[in-house]
């Protein structure tokens, strides 16, 4: 049986690169940039106001002068008005661009205007307070993003602020999700009381569109060989294979030989752990790889986040992502020779430390428990009992 290490270990070896893709930049969230992004100009672009106020030169302050001529008001968005004496000033507004003629801001809180004339009520100042200066952030010419970068909507606002209206992105595999048994109704039928509806090809769905995919969707019946021929095709036509339920021992399960007979090499078939002992791993000699989950939706949602996300990161050239720990917030027993992924509520105490409570349910077939909980985490199989202020590993969802 493999171990979880090794089997991480052989699926990351089979991370792939599908290329690149260009989008509009208002379509590119969830994506992951493959390009360097240079700032077009200087960021900001020009000594820019902070707060609403006058605008003065502070060698006028450093004279004594305390009183000044309001000569114009500035608006964000206005070409600048210069002073033409020491005591004048510009009434200018945040986000406006600072005058030549002018080098310091006075905000409105600190200054009483009458009839025309700006009067400073403090004694003390700085020169240059209360301006962003060009170039401060980024100059003209400077990479701003780099490729491996996930494009949140922060990312948007900076390619919208450098005039990149269009993106590279990497390429998602083309992936189908197919779920199997004659056990299994849609999600509108009302199900025979030995039937259930399909939900775990939802959940993997939903999982991907998080990651801004698109993915396939496909019910396999209980029959051999309409089994071999619906795979071969998505052989022919997907660069990835995420298969729920039909790969464990039982009489009906006909997807492990169906892929044998189809050439998909196994790299592995069972993992030393729960839930999700039967996962399969494999790949095609045409560069196909298949992630074979068990049926249970906890078991099939746990080795998506477990396996599948990290393989989809590494293949996306996702930059690596920290490893989260937490604080096992009560003792905890597990005794089969197995590493376990025990379900978690996470929340911070008052120390900021991430703590992880415990949601016992009933086995890997207890899907409702999922809803109430943040992530898994992952017990060492080394050990069969865990206590209260222990720090593992967590796997979000």
């Amino acid at each position: 049986m493999t171990t979880v290490e090794d089997a991480e270990k052989l699926i990351l070896a089979e991370a792939g690169d599908y290329g690149a893709e260009i989008v509009p930049f208002e379509l590119s969230l969830s994506r992951i940039l493959a390009e360097n992004i240079k700032a077009d100009r200087d960021l900001p672009p020009f000594n820019r106001v902070t707060m609403d106020g006058i605008a003065i030169n502070y060698k006028s302050f450093e004279k004594g002068i305390k009183t000044f001529r309001i000569k114009a008001t500035q608006a964000a968005g206005d070409a600048p008005v210069d002073i033409d004496s020491p005591d004048e000033c510009i009434e200018i507004m945040t986000g406006a661009v600072l005058p030549a003629s002018v080098d310091t801001i006075v905000r409105y809180e600190d200054i009483e205007i009458d009839k025309g004339i700006a009067t400073l009520l403090i004694d003390e100042i700085k020169k240059g307070q209360n301006l962003h200066l060009q170039g401060s952030d980024k100059k003209q010419g400077e990479i701003i993003l780099t490729p491996g970068r996930l494009i949140t909507p922060a990312v948007v606002s900076l390619l919208a602020s450098v005039g990149e209206s269009e993106v590279r992105v990497k390429r998602p595999p083309r992936i189908i999700i197919i779920s199997s048994g004659d056990e299994l109704v849609d999600v509108k039928t009302i199900p025979s009381s030995w039937q259930i509806r399909k939900s775990n090809s939802y959940t993997i769905q939903a999982a991907l569109k998080q990651q801004g995919i698109e993915a396939g969707m496909l019910h396999i019946p209980d029959d051999a060989e309409t089994t071999r021929n619906q795979l071969q095709q998505c052989l022919q036509n997907y660069d990835v294979i995420l298969l729920t339920g039909g790969i464990s021992m039982g009489k009906f399960d006909y997807i492990p030989q169906a892929l044998k007979d189809l050439q998909v090499n196994k790299v592995f078939h069972k993992v030393q752990q729960r839930p999700g002992k039967p996962f399969w791993f494999g790949r095609h000699d045409h560069g196909v790889v298949v992630f074979a989950f068990p049926g249970n939706p906890v078991a099939t949602f746990m080795c998506l986040n477990r396996y599948f996300m990290p393989w989809l990161h590494a293949s996306l050239g996702l930059e690596e992502q920290s490893t989260t720990y937490a604080i096992l917030e009560k003792n905890f027993e597990f005794n089969p020779d197995l590493k376990y992924f025990l379900q978690v509520r996470l929340n911070f105490n008052q120390q900021g430390q991430l703590v992880a409570t415990p949601v016992e349910g009933n086995g890997s077939g207890d899907f409702a428990n999922l809803a109430d909980t943040d992530g898994f985490m992952e017990l060492p199989l080394e050990k069969s009992e865990f206590k209260k202020g222990e720090v593992y590993k967590i796997w979000r969802f």
